[in-house]
């Protein structure tokens, strides 16, 4: 029941003001659609602030990028990070190859940390700083999401390396991402 109210709450946040703006007769001023458009962001902004609160999401990422700037498409549905309460799992993938996990990359599954959140009302923008505790090391995750829902995760391990996530938030049962096996 509370699924599905979180549920009705973000369809309306995500939706409520395009369906009601190509509802309307009348063609809307450039000040209207200026408006329109803010209270959007803004009810966007809230619906998101109820996924991070929940700890319930993943991020699908359309790009992944190396600590040299190297950005690359991906496969959404292979490459997120989910966190479900106080369980996360990373994972990068690839439609062309079979890597550790079976699906071209590297699965690691654990348990959440720390975690903290900052939100700016202003500029509609969220930092989320968290740790995860996985079999194959511990990482820090630096994630950053805006209103128009576009996100953007680092990962650092205990090496020098770090790699990037930058796609879309979804809620759990809405995602469609395919897990691996557990990289050993």
């Amino acid at each position: 029941m509370k699924m599905n109210m979180l549920s009705l709450f973000l369809m309306i946040g995500f939706l409520g003001i395009s369906i009601t703006g190509n509802s309307q007769g009348n063609k809307l001023t450039h000040q209207e659609l200026k408006e329109a458009r803010k209270a959007q962001m803004v009810a966007n902004f809230y619906a998101i602030d109820t996924l991070l609160n929940l700890k319930t999401f993943v991020l699908e990422a359309d790009f992944l990028q190396d600590k040299n700037g190297v950005r690359i498409p991906v496969s959404s549905n292979l490459n997120f990070i989910k966190v479900d309460k106080s369980d996360g799992i990373l994972q990068t993938g690839s439609d062309t190859g079979i890597g550790y996990n079976g699906v071209g990359g590297v699965t690691a599954e654990g348990s959440i940390g720390s975690w903290e959140i900052s939100k700016d009302p202003k500029k509609l923008f969220y930092t989320i700083h968290f740790s995860m505790i996985t079999n194959i090391g511990n990482y820090d995750i630096l994630m950053t999401v805006n209103a128009a829902n576009q996100a953007l995760a680092t990962i650092t391990g205990l090496g020098p390396g770090r790699l990037s996530w930058e796609g879309h938030l979804e809620m759990i049962y809405n995602s469609r991402v395919f897990k691996g096996q557990e990289t050993m």
